[in-house]
């Protein structure tokens, strides 16, 4: 009878074990922090020299991210109307908000470059790409041809970090697609000159460029367009930021982190032996009743 149930906890334990190691416990995720944008947040459209559009250009935002169009220490925004910035968006040109926004956004902009680099993907096109969350850069310029697959695996709070050495380019019709919970407000990208969107390709995540941002004719960015220093200059685009949808508690990392397999066994074997000496102290009792 003490054998059988020896037995029957060993193989409860085992039972435990293989629960704890295959099933991910809640934990911090290693995964990297989210870029704080503070009141540049608030803008749809940040540029520093100029803004100037040439078509029926719509700049939107889901509620309560701001939908601005933003200019500092620049003074010319051109082409709106025809453009329109959807309310409650407004424009503020050479203003606080504008100016702060600009400081805002060289925080943001050396925060992102300043993460370590997960993946060197210099010399490669982005296009045909599955990327799940994590830093990836490029140490000059980088191209997007095709579809680049942003995969968030299930975390809708999974965050995707480019750091681009020099310009980012894109071709005619090219795509960046959000699968498996991934979400345009958790994706950035840190350019160190330029950018250039090109046409009908559908862009998402927000684009930080040193210089100067360019959408040719058709593009649309689900996000933000911020320039530092250059002009935001755009030709019959739809820019929308959206709002993140809110995340309960999705289990991203084992538990103790990369350690939490060695851990659980470590944990199994003393509690198996624990109960083995138990048991046999039961027995040597009973014995010697």
């Amino acid at each position: 009878m003490i054998k059988k149930s020896l037995r029957r906890a060993v193989g409860s334990g085992l039972l435990l074990l293989g629960v704890v190691l295959v099933q991910p416990l809640s934990a911090a995720s290693a995964v990297p922090s989210q870029i704080p944008l503070g009141t540049a947040g608030a803008f749809s459209v940040l540029a520093g020299s100029a803004v100037t559009n040439t078509g029926a250009t719509v700049i939107s935002a889901d509620a309560g991210q701001g939908g601005n169009l933003g200019l500092s220490p620049g003074t010319a925004v051109t082409g709106f109307p025809p453009g329109i910035v959807t309310p409650p968006g407004t424009q503020h040109v050479t203003d606080a908000e504008a100016a702060q926004a600009q400081a805002d956004l060289t925080t943001a902009y050396n925060t992102a470059a300043g993460l370590p680099c997960d993946v060197d993907l210099t010399g490669q096109d982005l296009g045909g790409l599955t990327l799940t969350t994590g830093v990836y850069c490029f140490s000059s310029s980088a191209q997007l041809t095709g579809t680049l697959t942003l995969d968030a695996q299930g975390n809708p709070d999974a965050v995707f970090i480019f750091q681009i050495g020099s310009t980012l380019t894109t071709a005619s019709n090219s795509s960046v697609v959000l699968v498996n919970g991934a979400q345009a407000c958790h994706v950035f990208w840190q350019v160190g000159s330029s950018a250039t969107l090109g046409s009908n390709t559908a862009f998402s995540g927000t684009v930080m460029a040193l210089a100067s941002i360019t959408l040719v004719t058709g593009a649309d960015v689900e996000g933000r367009l911020l320039a530092r220093n250059g002009a935001v200059t755009l030709d019959t685009n739809q820019i929308h930021t959206p709002a993140c949808a809110p995340t309960s508690g999705v289990p991203a990392a084992p538990l103790f982190g990369g350690a939490g397999q060695g851990v659980a066994v470590g944990m199994f074997v003393v509690g198996a032996g624990l109960v083995l000496f138990l048991r046999r102290r039961t027995l040597l009792a009973a014995t010697a009743r």
